[in-house]
């Protein structure tokens, strides 16, 4: 039985659209109770629990200094989550991150001690402060939620995600994530600078109590369980299958674009779709959905050629190129029964 499936147990009714917009109310919860200590923008900080909710990882590009441990710590606590925070530094072993095999003096023989990975919200900071070596020891723990440590496979807390954090701007002492590791996360976001009101209000609460670490748990854990289930259960009607696919196909052929997106790129596209159309209380997804959704989850896969590099062409205008040029699906009543526009 798979995670997905074993999940879907705990879902308390088919995904009709009552259901949905109730569930619709505790996801704004969650984006509320993490907006109260955070100043982010809504769609950034829907997306990071989407990518949760949607058994993902989350890549967050940002400068220093802009709440990207506060938007980790308080989404674990506004999910009643455990939170480990681990700082990737060049001599960071893979041990310090999965465990190791110690030697138990009293039983005078070896058991394992758990690395930081297991928890359930594992904040990797400064990812690629680390060796490319480092780096890997996360790759099985991403991709199959278990931890292999002398031929001893031991399965991961659930939920589980890597919230990754790295600067975009600093690559003195770092090494560059291979294209196959960023590929592994679902989504990547930048918080970016908070509006002057904003900062002003930040600046006015420094030290007060109120932070990530005081956050009271927004949803139980059967809620948790259940809207997890509730995303891979939105209805994604053809067109907008269609639409998706068409996207990522772009991707491909854009004259600006050397490596287009997977077809892993397509199926997280699909699950950040139905992540953002169940915030909005609605159990179906819409183009409106997977253009929300479609920087952040093919952005960081894509490499663009040389030409389009030197021209100053960045991502955001290669994604902006594809939402034009891509025509948006017309509503097929007839063959879904229901709308995706």
């Amino acid at each position: 039985m798979t995670d997905v499936e074993e999940i879907v147990e705990h879902l308390p009714a088919p995904l009709t659209p009552e259901v949905a917009e109730r569930m619709g109310f505790q996801f704004a919860s969650v984006v509320d109770a993490v907006r109260s200590v955070l100043y982010a923008d809504e769609q950034s900080v829907q997306l990071a629990a989407g990518c949760l909710l949607a058994q993902g990882h989350l890549l967050v590009e940002d400068l220093p200094g802009l709440g990207k441990t506060t938007l980790a710590k308080a989404l674990a606590a506004a999910l009643g989550l455990d939170f480990r925070r681990v700082q990737f530094t060049a001599d960071l072993l893979p041990a310090d991150i999965t465990g190791a095999m110690i030697l138990d003096r009293t039983r005078a023989e070896p058991v394992f001690r758990p690395g930081p990975v297991f928890t359930n919200l594992l904040m990797a900071d400064e990812l690629n402060r680390a060796s490319a070596r480092s780096q890997s020891a996360l790759l099985e723990a991403m991709e199959e939620r278990q931890v292999t440590t002398d031929g001893t496979t031991m399965a991961l807390p659930r939920p589980f995600m890597v919230l990754a954090t790295q600067n975009p701007f600093d690559a003195a002492g770092t090494s560059l994530l291979p294209h196959g590791q960023r590929d592994r996360f679902l989504l990547r976001i930048s918080l970016g600078y908070p509006t002057r009101s904003e900062e002003d209000q930040l600046v006015a609460r420094s030290g007060d109590s109120l932070s990530a670490g005081t956050l009271a748990a927004a949803l139980g854990r059967a809620e948790l369980d259940a809207l997890m289930a509730a995303v891979p259960a939105v209805h994604v009607a053809p067109a907008a299958r269609g639409y998706i696919l068409d996207l990522v196909a772009a991707s491909r052929v854009h004259p600006g674009v050397e490596v287009g997106a997977s077809p892993r790129a397509a199926i997280a596209l699909r699950r950040a779709s139905t992540a953002l159309a169940l915030a909005a209380g609605r159990h179906f997804v819409t183009p409106t959905d997977i253009q929300r959704a479609v920087g952040p989850a093919l952005g960081h896969r894509l490499i663009l050629n040389p030409g389009s590099e030197r021209a100053g062409t960045g991502v955001e205008e290669v994604i902006a190129d594809l939402v034009h040029q891509v025509p948006v699906p017309v509503a097929d009543a007839a063959s879904t029964g229901r709308a995706v526009s």
